[in-house]
C-alpha cells in the first residue's frame, strides 16, 4: 500500500453548515467574527476513506433498519490491538450514542439520586454537569501539580471516600491537560476504587492521539485484573478522525457482571443500536486510518510546538502546559494577573478569539484558557498575532 500525503493546511469554510463551533459564535460569545478555537473538534477535512465509505453506502439509496456487522466489530478489535496491544473480545463491545450520554446511562444504571460521583478537576465540564443534573452529588478530587506536572492526589481521594461514593469518572488522556496517565497511577487508582466498591468510568476518547514522542496510552482495564473488574471504558473514533457529528462511540466492558447489567440497560432502551453511518464511518476509520492518524498527530504536535515557541518569545506571561495527547492546549495565564472577566475579555473582545475559559473545568482552572490547535497553522498564527497585539495594548 502506498503512502498518502494529507493536507492539514487547507482552510475550509465551515460557516452555514450548522457547525456548533462557528455558527453559534454569536449566541455563545456575542460575536460571530471570532476565530473559533473552543469546541473540541478539528478543522481538518475528514479523511477521504471515511467520506468515500459513506458515499458508497448512500449510493444504495435505501436507509432501512441496520445492525452492527462482523466487519464493524472486527475493525474495533483489530484497531485496539494495533494501537494499544489490547486483546478485546467482541462480546465486550456495545455501541453507545455518545460518551457523555454513556456516562449518564451508567449513572442511571448503577446509582441513585443522592449518591456521590467523584471527578478530578480541572476536567471536562460535563463530568460535573451530567451528575448534577441527574441529582447526584459531585465530589472533587482535584489534581495536584508537582514540579509543574499534574498528578492524582490519592491521599485526598482516600480521605473523601465514604459509602455514598459509587462512581469515579476518569479522563484518560486528560482533558484539558493532555496528560497521558502512567500505568502505576492507573493501577493505584484501580486498587483504591475496587477496595471501596467504586465503579470507574474511563473516558478514553482522546486515546489514539498520543504524540509520537510521548509515553503510550494504557486503556484502564489493561493495567491490572483489578482495573478490569471495576470499570467501563468508553472510546470512539470521533475526535481522532473528526467525525463527531456522526456519533461513533462504543463501550468496552471486560467484567461479565458489569457488562451484563449495563448492556441489558442499553438493550432495553435500544440505546445499543447505532446508525448506518456510525457503523460505516467506524469501520472505515479503523480499517484505513493508520497513515492519516500518524500524519495528523505529527501536524498537531507541530502546532503545539508553534504555540509554545511563539508564546515563549512574544507573550512569556502565558505558558503552555505541555500536552502529551489530543489537540487541546491548556494555557496558563495566571502571570497576567487578570480577573476571570478581564482574562475572558482579553481573548474575546481584544484578541477576537473564542476559547474555553479555564474556570468552566472546575477547581484548578482559574487563570487558564483552553485552546484548540486542531486547525491549519495559518489560522493559529493569526490567532496568536491577535493575542500578542491584545496583550501589548494591556501593558
Amino acid at each position: 500500500m502506498g503512502i498518502n500525503s494529507y493536507n492539514f493546511d487547507a482552510i475550509i469554510d465551515r460557516r452555514n453548515t450548522n457547525c456548533l463551533k462557528v455558527d453559534l459564535l454569536n449566541e455563545r460569545f456575542g460575536n460571530a467574527n471570532l476565530i473559533p478555537l473552543w469546541v473540541a473538534d478539528m478543522d481538518f477535512r475528514t479523511p477521504g476513506f471515511i467520506v468515500n465509505a459513506i458515499k458508497k453506502r448512500c449510493e444504495h439509496e435505501i436507509f432501512g433498519y441496520t445492525f452492527a456487522s462482523d466487519a464493524y466489530y472486527k475493525s474495533i478489535v483489530e484497531w485496539l490491538y494495533y494501537k494499544h496491544r489490547w486483546t478485546v473480545k467482541k462480546e465486550w463491545l456495545s455501541y453507545i450514542p455518545g460518551i457523555v450520554k454513556g456516562i449518564a446511562f451508567v449513572l442511571d444504571c448503577f446509582t441513585r439520586p443522592g449518591d456521590k460521583v467523584i471527578i478530578q478537576p480541572p476536567v471536562y465540564h460535563p463530568f460535573r454537569l451530567v451528575p448534577e443534573m441527574q441529582g447526584r452529588q459531585v465530589v472533587d478530587n482535584p489534581l495536584k501539580q508537582v514540579n509543574g506536572l499534574y498528578q492524582m492526589d490519592f491521599e485526598h481521594l482516600e480521605s473523601l471516600i465514604d459509602k455514598q461514593c459509587k462512581v469515579l469518572i476518569l479522563c484518560s488522556p486528560h482533558n484539558p491537560g493532555g496528560v497521558v496517565w502512567g500505568k502505576e497511577t492507573l493501577v493505584r487508582l484501580a486498587e483504591i476504587c475496587a477496595r471501596h466498591r467504586i465503579l470507574v468510568i474511563s473516558d478514553e476518547i482522546h486515546a489514539e492521539m498520543v504524540y509520537p514522542h510521548c509515553s503510550m496510552h494504557h486503556p484502564f482495564p489493561t493495567v491490572s485484573e483489578t482495573a478490569a473488574s471495576c470499570s467501563l471504558t468508553f472510546m470512539a473514533p470521533s475526535k481522532t478522525f473528526n467525525i463527531a457529528g456522526i456519533v461513533t462511540s462504543y463501550a468496552v466492558v471486560p467484567d461479565p457482571q458489569i457488562r451484563h447489567t449495563f448492556f441489558a440497560f442499553l438493550k432495553a432502551r435500544e440505546l445499543d443500536e447505532g446508525t448506518i453511518f456510525s457503523y460505516e464511518a467506524t469501520t472505515a476509520a479503523y480499517t484505513h486510518g493508520a497513515q492519516w492518524l500518524q500524519q495528523m498527530c505529527m501536524y498537531v504536535t507541530g502546532n503545539v510546538q508553534f504555540v509554545t515557541d511563539y508564546l515563549e518569545k512574544e507573550i512569556p506571561a502565558i505558558k503552555v502546559y505541555q500536552p502529551q495527547a489530543s489537540f487541546l492546549v491548556w494555557l496558563d495565564c495566571r502571570a497576567l494577573g487578570l480577573t476571570r472577566e478581564k482574562l475572558v475579555s482579553l481573548f474575546r473582545d481584544k484578541a477576537g478569539l473564542a476559547l474555553n475559559d479555564g474556570e468552566m473545568f472546575g477547581p484548578g482552572g482559574e487563570g487558564y484558557m483552553r485552546m484548540n490547535v486542531g486547525c491549519p497553522r495559518a489560522v493559529l498564527k493569526q490567532a496568536l498575532n491577535n493575542l500578542r497585539m491584545a496583550c501589548k495594548s494591556e501593558s
